[in-house]
């Protein structure tokens, strides 16, 4: 009878230990962006970044966090380097966070969001779920331009099916006091409040 017992409990034992070893299987989050979440001007180790990193130590320790953010990035850039950054790293999740510098630029909107959107697509591809950033840029490029700009990122989120991050700069930008000497990235005292306008709408996604 023991025998027979132990026979019956050894398939419920091996199935424990595989949902046990798939709910802790490592996984990756993928940050993709420019200065802003590089950390620019600041020590690395105290941008939003590296503030999600600790956080999800304490509370989501099987996922780790990969930052291929680059200083001056572009959304044409992004692209070049995006098919790589998916076979090499392989990511269970995708931070987007590219537009800024060709809204600096005065990219146009459409070469901008074709970008975007082929990022978005070979994410698709792999089925890998994406949070776009919504970014912004200072009204002096025109109200035309501005509006645009703007728009294209809640569109591609509507028209691909991925989640929509609100601008992340929320309460930081246009606040001299939390942003260095160009006006542009937020000093390191900023980067809580930044971490606090994602962490909310990221943490669902990791649930």
């Amino acid at each position: 009878m023991p025998f027979i017992v132990r026979c019956r409990l050894l398939p419920l034992v091996l199935l424990s230990l595989f949902a046990l070893n798939a709910w802790s299987a490592q996984k990756t989050l993928l940050v993709f962006g420019d200065s802003l979440s590089a950390a620019y001007g600041i020590d690395i180790n105290k941008g939003w970044v590296s503030l999600l990193q600790d956080k999800l130590k304490q509370s989501y320790p099987n996922w780790q966090v990969i930052n291929l953010s680059i200083s001056g990035e572009t959304t044409a850039g992004g692209l070049s380097r995006f098919p790589d950054a998916l076979e090499k790293h392989n990511p269970d999740m995708i931070l987007l966070e590219l537009g800024a510098n060709d809204g600096l630029r005065g990219t146009p909107i459409k070469s901008m969001r074709t970008n975007l959107e082929q990022m978005l697509t070979q994410a698709s591809k792999e089925k890998i779920p994406v949070m776009l950033f919504e970014m912004h840029i200072p009204p002096n490029y025109g109200g035309a331009y501005t509006r645009m700009f703007n728009q294209t990122f809640h569109k591609l989120a509507d028209r691909k099916g991925v989640t929509l991050l609100p601008f992340f700069l929320e309460g930081v930008a246009g606040n001299d006091q939390l942003n260095q000497v160009d006006g542009i990235h937020p000093k390191a005292e900023a980067q809580p409040k930044v971490f606090q306008n994602i962490w909310p709408r990221l943490k669902p996604l990791l649930d």
